[in-house]
């Protein structure tokens, strides 16, 4: 007969499931070190993919999680993406070197804005081979953009090789929209990964990303959600 109380191992699995595709984000202007030893130990605890945390941090973050699975991620041209291409690709070689397995590139929306697709073109080579064999992401800020622009950067990050088209730095008036989601998805096709980000609070926000093509989520919230997660299947 059954309790009505979950099997052995459901609410393990669940937790499992969603923190796989979390990066543990802390990007706030005000991050102290005692911030990263947070987000580090709690990517730990709960399995987060990946801790996302400021470029001044990537170090000291690769060794709080050496020994685990728990993957650095970290941002490049942050959060207006108006540094020179030449600056940006500095910043992206330097998180290599310290240590970072991802880096999230914020594009240059005036470019976009003012159709220089050669130049944007141009910077987003450039800016996948400053990665190298790491994980790179394009940070679109899709609050700013058109779909027909979002369409079209998508399809140029696609080309230039980046591994993830993402929605947003979360400094923006808005964060990752389900419609946008979406549009992205419908763009890359299953290939290329979609990293919903900005404005991702509770466990329902991650479930609509997912569901809309997202295939990781970018959230300064993901300890509360594993365990507002946790306390779901306990009830």
């Amino acid at each position: 007969m059954s309790t009505g109380k979950n099997p052995s191992g459901l609410k393990s699995s669940l937790s499992k499931s969603y923190a796989s595709c979390i990066d543990h984000t802390v990007l706030k202007p005000q991050t102290s070190r005692r911030d990263i030893i947070r987000v580090c130990r709690e990517a730990r605890k709960y399995g987060f993919w990946s801790v996302c945390v400021p470029p001044a941090y990537v170090s000291l973050a690769k060794k709080l999680i050496s020994d685990s699975r728990v993957r650095v991620c970290t941002v490049a041209g942050f959060p207006l993406g108006f540094s020179a291409a030449e600056t940006k690709a500095y910043e992206v070689r330097k998180a290599v070197r310290d240590g970072a397995d991802e880096i999230d590139v914020v594009v240059n929306v005036g470019h976009v804005k003012s159709n220089k697709s050669k130049n944007l073109k141009k910077e987003l080579k450039r800016l996948r081979k400053a990665a190298g064999k790491k994980t790179a992401k394009l940070i679109l800020e899709t609050c700013y953009l058109t779909e027909r622009e979002i369409v079209g950067l998508c399809r140029m990050a696609k080309k230039t090789g980046f591994d993830y088209v993402k929605t947003s730095t979360g400094f923006g008036p808005r964060g990752a929209t389900k419609k946008d989601v979406e549009t992205m998805r419908r763009t890359v096709g299953p290939e290329t990964g979609v990293k919903a980000s900005g404005g991702i609070r509770t466990l329902n926000d991650i479930k609509t990303m997912l569901a809309a093509g997202a295939s990781r989520i970018g959230t300064s919230n993901a300890a509360a959600i594993m365990r507002s997660l946790k306390g779901r299947n306990e009830a």
